[in-house]
């Protein structure tokens, strides 16, 4: 399983503390206030906005923090001016790494993540350095236990998905990132349980990391992603199940 899979899952597995909810709650809200700022406040007519204010309920986020979110990105109330932005760069390696991020200050934020790459042995790189590696995809990973491979098949066949995965203990959906949305919503309305869904960069290689430089990528990911202004972080490294903490295998 490669680097998209692997970091997917050791991120599914891994145990959230409550004291990491309201970092969760405050991506989740960046979200969905960037999301109706580039597409309007109407979840019906912004598939993006719905998929954010559906992760953030499925999250426990309260309601009334979803509409100010909502009114702050349709400008009915003020707040910060959030941009997004991509960074481009190398873990130890020469694991290529793309970090999404939604800030409304982005001298701190490169300051901060080039810092962090540094801090964790590898660089923060030029624009461009690492992108073409990646595809952008709808992900969805169904724990095998809850629904037989054939079945599984089946579904994925009906939902017109691009490619399946049934390897493992998650069998593993992609769609174009176009039919994300709707595809999600025809995944919730069969009742069909989730283990983690999301608009993502699937790497077209992967990078073999060794027993050595496996916790050196893994602490590199995990910081960049506990970042506050950072929403994803994508890779293509390939690190053996063996090497994987405990509590993630």
């Amino acid at each position: 399983m490669a680097g998209h899979s692997k970091w997917a899952q050791i991120k599914r597995k891994k145990a959230v503390t409550d004291a990491r909810r309201g970092q969760r709650w405050t991506k989740l809200l960046k979200e969905v206030t960037v999301a109706s700022r580039i597409g309007g406040g109407d979840p019906d007519h912004n598939a993006r906005l719905r998929t954010a204010i559906q992760d953030a309920r499925g999250d426990n986020v309260p309601n009334d923090n979803i509409d100010r979110a909502i009114k702050r990105g349709t400008g009915e109330l003020e707040g910060y001016n959030l941009e997004e932005i991509t960074y481009e760069g190398y873990a130890p390696g020469g694991v290529a790494v793309l970090v999404e991020a939604v800030t409304d200050n982005r001298n701190r934020t490169v300051a901060d993540l080039r810092h962090l790459f540094s801090k964790g042995g590898g660089n923060l790189g030029e624009s461009g350095c690492v992108s073409w590696l990646f595809e952008s995809r709808g992900y969805f990973a169904v724990d095998a236990e809850t629904l037989d491979e054939e079945a599984f098949l089946e579904l994925a066949l009906e939902l017109g998905a691009s490619d399946v995965e049934t390897e493992g203990d998650t069998y593993e959906i992609f769609t174009a990132p176009e039919e994300y949305a709707a595809t999600l919503d025809a995944l919730r309305e069969r009742s069909v349980e989730l283990s983690a869904h999301e608009l993502s960069k699937v790497p077209n290689n992967s990078v073999a990391v060794d027993a050595e430089g496996a916790p050196q990528v893994l602490r590199l990911m995990e910081a960049l992603e506990e970042h506050d202004d950072v929403q994803n972080v994508w890779a293509n490294f390939d690190i053996d199940d063996s090497l994987l903490p405990v509590d993630v295998e």
